[in-house]
């Protein structure tokens, strides 16, 4: 590993590597849409599917990432533990951290905050470094965002829908 990429280029590349289908949601997908803000921290809906829930658990294993919650990594590919997280302990990310990344916590989505495959063909594309990343459309993050609802969330959707205006008005 280079040490001239960022936690996010390895990250990415990793999933790349790894045949991960993915959204980028949260703060650094507002980011990339271009609305500037500080954030440490990667939200990410992946299909939920077995296959590629297990290779992101795989992808993000290799890179040290390990569960902040008491539970087997694994145990994200099981849609009745997923289940079971949400309705007995209000679980609805996985939080991922790595003694190598201290600085990049991940939070996996328990559950697929909108159908997977329409969002996935919503997507923009964005760089970071050499990888082409999918982000969820500013349509998606706006309606998770209004999910959401906190006082940031609010900021975040007035600043996704200037964006919005910005793109109508130049299109």
């Amino acid at each position: 590993m280079a040490t001239a990429e960022s936690d996010f280029e390895l990250i990415f590349s990793t999933l790349g590597e790894h045949a991960v289908r993915y959204l980028v949601v949260g703060d650094v997908a507002v980011v990339l849409h271009g609305h500037p803000r500080f954030t440490a921290d990667l939200d990410l809906v992946v299909a939920l599917d077995r296959p590629n829930a297990t290779a992101a658990i795989h992808a993000l294993a290799a890179l040290g990432y390990r569960p902040r919650a008491p539970v087997p990594a694994l145990d994200f590919t099981d849609p009745e533990k997923r289940e079971a997280w949400l309705r007995e302990k209000q679980l609805t990310v996985l939080g991922l951290w790595s003694p190598d990344y201290p600085a990049t916590e991940i939070d996996l989505f328990v559950e697929e905050p909108f159908p997977f495959d329409l969002a996935y063909e919503r997507r923009t594309r964005a760089a970071i470094g050499a990888n082409s990343i999918s982000v969820a459309s500013i349509q998606d993050l706006i309606a998770l965002k209004t999910k959401a609802g906190r006082p940031k969330d609010l900021e975040d959707i007035r600043a996704l829908q200037g964006i919005l205006a910005h793109q109508d008005n130049r299109g």
